[in-house]
């Protein structure tokens, strides 16, 4: 069994990627709805969350999991891992590495959580992969809480994606990092802002493609899925068929519950 989970419904995103490379696959997918969002948090309380709840999916059987957030990954992947050696953690980052290696302008761009934007983590990720490219990182503060209220087709929050969006295209960047799982369901929106001069790079199925290699009998099963939340668990099935993922409703045996951690 695979656990993933984020802040809210971002990892979704990446739960559905999983689901299509591993279709037969068991999958627990639980949102820290009671703590979201993650991005204006300190890095200790992120941590303590990120091992708390790695915990109880670890005790509901998973051998495999998957930190489907930046901000947690950027925060305490480092520290999942230390404290649970024996089960494997794929942890989700900006696509800096991919995006460099394809810039035809030498300059690309990050979009992220504010927590992101100033972790360490994103900082060896930039100076690893993107040497000779310039990288601007743009701290987008609350796109993710407005992702979590379905706000996506609000035409103030489009006003603010241009303004965000402005100065890196008019600066050369030609690929632009969606670096919050939340923000892969803002590509409708974005894409027609950024259309014939940068391209979005999303990691969601590169995500998956590492669960492919490394779920092994955890790949195998009856294809279930379980939704848990931390608060509010009818919003996060709700989401499903609001965010496109109708798809993956009839791999509920059950609706979403709510889970204490």
């Amino acid at each position: 069994m695979i656990g993933i989970f984020d802040s809210g419904i971002g990892g979704l995103s990446v739960l559905a990627a999983i689901a299509r490379a591993l279709p037969q696959a068991d999958l627990i997918y639980l949102a820290d709805t009671a703590h979201l969002p993650y991005g204006d948090k300190d890095d200790a309380f992120i941590r303590q969350r990120v091992l708390d709840i790695g915990r109880h999916l670890v005790d509901l059987g998973c051998t495999l999991v998957v930190v489907a957030c930046n901000t947690a990954t950027a925060a305490a992947v480092a520290t999942f891992r230390d404290a649970f050696p024996d089960t494997p953690v794929v942890g989700v980052e900006p696509g800096v590495k991919p995006a460099a290696a394809a810039s035809q302008s030498g300059r690309i761009a990050v979009l992220a959580t504010a927590s992101t934007a100033r972790s360490e983590r994103l900082a060896r990720l930039i100076h690893r992969h993107a040497g000779k490219v310039r990288v601007d990182v743009e701290a987008c503060p609350g796109w993710a809480t407005r992702v979590e209220a379905l706000h996506l087709d609000d035409p103030g929050f489009a006003a603010e994606a241009r303004r965000h969006l402005a100065p890196l295209l008019a600066s050369g960047a030609d690929r632009i990092v969606l670096g919050c799982t939340h923000y892969a369901f803002l590509i409708p929106m974005l894409e027609p802002i950024v259309a014939g001069r940068a391209q979005l790079v999303d990691v969601a199925d590169a995500v998956a493609r590492q669960c492919v290699r490394l779920a092994g009998a955890t790949a195998t099963g009856d294809g279930r899925l379980t939704l848990l939340a931390t608060a509010h668990p009818e919003r996060l099935q709700a989401a499903l068929p609001k965010l496109g993922l109708h798809w993956l409703t009839p791999r509920l045996l059950v609706p979403a519950r709510l889970t204490r951690i």
